[in-house]
């Protein structure tokens, strides 16, 4: 598949997702990538790092397995557009296939659900909203504060601009299905073996690493999208948005999660992100923004400028496609 081929498949899969998301009745028959992934995933830990074993056979055990996971991911894409190619069904059918496939790879719609839901439960209570925001966040929240909750669905909903929307999106246009579901393999891998524990800091180095690499760009991509954005959204800030990414982006400990939080954070006035703890692990990061703390309204505010972005995202692949078909 050619660059225009794959680009117009990233434009296809963004508008699929956006409008469909992925059915639970689909999800309760077969699952979903990331749960194929995650199952793969888990598999290869609990066989092969091991606590007996020293720091770098840990190391080389988890470069290996991420390896091998992305040799069957883009296996597993190739198979899939050679058995819809197999069909020989009539043009566009086999697009809009490989696109509806594609769109499993990407989490605008699942993820402004999930993060409605932690508004809606976090009106409840504060337990119940802890219980929610647990599902898209993986510190520790059994003492989270309201605030501190509607921060860290704010951070998700930033985080997962990038890592669930724009980045499938950028290596579905660069290399197709094949190029979106190794992303998918990869962040996937980060977010259950990437963190800085005793646990995963050897085994899941090489997925964290790789991971920072292949979102390094979209990451800054994300950015400036959420900032344009703000032109579309009432009560977003383009000029806080620019002054926080420059002041505090590279201030966060990830090379590239700070680059969408900060723009959020300036957008919408907020102070997010700091100290946190994973598996009893605290983690002392610099705050983001240098506005109010965020509250449950906040929330419909960040998804306000989230749904935006996500707007102005497939507006820029639409654009990008038509300069290719253009050249």
């Amino acid at each position: 598949m050619d660059i225009a081929g794959s680009t117009k498949l990233a434009v296809l899969a963004v508008l699929a997702e956006g409008v469909l998301g992925y059915p639970q009745s689909l999800y309760a028959m077969i699952g979903h990538p990331v749960s194929w992934i995650g199952r793969l995933i888990a598999i290869a830990e609990r066989a092969l790092n091991q606590k007996k074993r020293s720091a770098a056979a840990r190391f080389a055990s988890g470069a290996a397995a991420l390896a091998i996971l992305l040799l069957i991911a883009a296996g597993a894409a190739r198979l899939a557009e050679a058995g819809i190619a197999a069909l020989g069904l009539a043009r566009p059918l086999p697009l809009l296939l490989n696109a509806l496939a594609a769109a499993s790879l990407i989490a605008q719609r699942s993820l402004d659900d999930h993060v409605f839901a932690v508004r809606q439960s976090l009106e409840k209570g504060i337990e119940e909203g802890r219980e929610a925001v647990a599902k898209i966040v993986g510190r520790d929240v059994d003492t989270l504060d309201a605030s501190s909750v509607a921060s860290a669905a704010i951070e998700s909903v930033a985080e997962s601009f990038c890592d669930g929307v724009v980045a499938p999106a950028f290596w579905i246009a660069a290399f197709g299905l094949a190029g979106g579901l190794c992303h998918k393999t990869i962040n996937t891998a980060d977010s259950m073996i990437g963190h800085r524990t005793v646990r995963y800091a050897a085994f899941g180095f090489a997925a964290a690493k790789l991971d920072d690499l292949v979102n390094f760009a979209p990451a800054r991509l994300s950015a400036l999208l959420v900032a344009a954005a703000c032109l579309l959204t009432k009560g977003a800030s383009l000029k806080g948005a620019l002054r926080t990414l420059w002041r505090d982006s590279s201030g966060h400990p990830s090379p590239n999660a700070g680059w969408p939080e900060a723009a959020f954070a300036g957008a919408l006035g907020l102070r997010i992100a700091g100290p946190r703890s994973y598996e009893g692990v605290n983690v002392t990061d610099a705050p983001i923004g240098d506005g109010n703390r965020a509250c449950a309204k906040d929330i419909e505010r960040a998804l306000a400028l989230y749904r935006r972005a996500c707007l102005v995202h497939w507006l820029a692949l639409i654009a990008i496609l038509l300069a290719i078909a253009r050249f």
